[in-house]
């Protein structure tokens, strides 16, 4: 029994803040951000959206698209960084505005991995049996935790949501996943702040030491897609489409040219969305999904590193 992909979603949030808006906010230029970067624009969630609103549109349009009804959901793993509130899980909140009950429902904080993780977990569930249909989320509001006076973080990030349907199936559908974490990096890239009666402890930004993370981006990067077509015995030639984390175009531009990838097989969307966490992959998977560059019996791999540091691929046959 496999586990394989069979409808997707995503959902941006209407508010664009474009480059030139920056300017107007920080002392940062478009042209400082786009040659660092990548990124032109990003989207921003509504003073009154949540981070389950955002993944509320994502998953309507992910199981429409798989053909199913809510009710047929028996999983719900959501990945986000900026959770609803402390508890309960934003998951559960999701599965109630979905209108469903009875199944399990939890989150994932694994940072930018956080979708990789989520669904490296979701596949056991579904193929070892323990449920057909799983929902599979990566909504973020990094918004609510950005500095906007910080130009070397607030010109990063941005606000969506992603999400896949997994149902079982006797065909291939993911192949493997491959997950790591080192938490002795756990300062590199962080919000570091906690609640302590009822106040901040700490700063709630987040902090980042850029230099570091790029080198450190690129290694495991390189890494896990190795990892991933040496278990499957292929080569990185046998890859259809890389769909890696919206971060920054040089780590990405940087890991493909590592790989001997060109970067024509690469999806791109961080010049539209910016950072957005643990919803990049799956908002970018959607995108090539919808505009027809995904096609049935593609090899696609996932990666994903984030703060912790963790990080990790998966590769699967459309």
């Amino acid at each position: 029994m496999y586990s394989r992909v069979i409808g997707t979603g995503s959902y941006l949030p209407e508010k664009i803040l474009t480059n030139l808006d920056l300017e107007r906010m920080v002392d940062t230029s478009d042209e400082w951000i786009r040659a660092r970067t990548g990124i032109v624009q990003r989207h921003i969630a509504a003073d009154q959206q949540l981070a389950s609103d955002l993944a509320l549109e994502a998953s309507r349009r992910a199981i429409d698209a798989a053909g199913i009804q809510p009710q047929e959901i028996e999983l719900i793993i959501l990945a986000t960084t900026t959770p609803d509130m402390i508890f309960p899980s934003t998951a559960c909140i999701l599965q109630d505005k979905l209108g469903i009950t009875g199944g399990p429902a939890f989150d994932v904080q694994a940072v930018c991995s956080g979708f990789i993780y989520a669904l490296a977990t979701a596949d056991m569930f579904v193929s070892s049996g323990k449920c057909k249909h799983a929902l599979v989320v990566g909504t973020e509001v990094y918004s609510r935790i950005i500095d906007w006076t910080d130009r070397s973080t607030c010109v990063l990030f941005g606000d969506g949501a992603g999400t896949v349907v997994l149902t079982q199936s006797n065909q291939p559908g993911i192949l493997s996943s491959h997950l790591h974490a080192n938490g002795s990096h756990n300062k590199l890239l962080a919000a570091p702040g906690n609640i302590c009666g009822g106040k901040i402890q700490g700063t709630p930004f987040i902090t980042m030491e850029g230099n570091a993370v790029f080198k450190f981006a690129v290694k495991v990067l390189e890494e896990a897609v190795t990892e991933a077509v040496t278990a499957n015995n292929l080569q990185t030639s046998d890859i259809d489409w890389l769909i890696p984390h919206q971060a920054n175009i040089r780590i990405i531009k940087s890991t493909a040219k590592k790989l001997g990838i060109p970067m024509e097989k690469v999806v791109t969307t961080v010049d539209q969305h910016g950072n957005t966490s643990a919803a990049s992959v799956p908002l970018a998977l959607d995108i090539a999904v919808r505009d027809g560059r995904i096609q049935s019996n593609q090899c696609i791999l996932l990666e994903g590193v984030g703060g912790g540091f963790t990080w990790g691929s998966i590769l699967l046959r459309w």
